[in-house]
């Protein structure tokens, strides 16, 4: 079973959430987290944090991770481990693969026309939201 990741991630305010407009299908156009493909060997935590330097810059000096949730698809054998965390600081972020921009969070999250992921990117949030005393978000 092949493993991806999802990265949200917070402001230093935790006022918005990082961002990215896909350049690639599935989902070419529309804004998503950021992360990728684990590696075959690789933990899901190290992996989380290789994706969120590679795509924007972010390293784990900026951040702590939470593994928060998981979603398994069976019929297409894949797996995807979703990480949150909220930077310590202003950071610049930076990524060649996407185009990366900082969202307020109150926008309409379960938009499809708008937002990857079939409403996943609002369930996800809204979850965060409600877990937010425990996440330190």
């Amino acid at each position: 079973m092949q493993g991806y990741n999802l990265i949200v991630v917070y402001n230093e305010t935790a006022d918005k959430v990082l961002l990215c407009k896909r350049k690639k299908n599935p989902y070419k156009g529309l804004s998503n987290f950021v992360g990728g493909k684990i590696e075959q060997g690789e933990d899901g935590m190290s992996a989380a944090y290789r994706e969120l330097s590679e795509e924007t810059s972010i390293t784990a000096r900026d951040i702590v991770l939470t593994h928060f949730m998981d979603f398994t698809y069976y019929t297409f054998d894949l797996y995807l481990e979703v990480y949150v965390g909220r930077i310590n600081k202003p950071c610049e972020v930076v990524g060649d693969e996407n185009e990366l921009y900082w969202s307020p969070l109150d926008r309409d999250f379960f938009d499809t026309a708008q937002f990857a992921g079939e409403g996943n990117m609002g369930h996800i949030l809204m979850e965060i939201d409600y877990q937010k005393d425990k996440l330190l978000i």
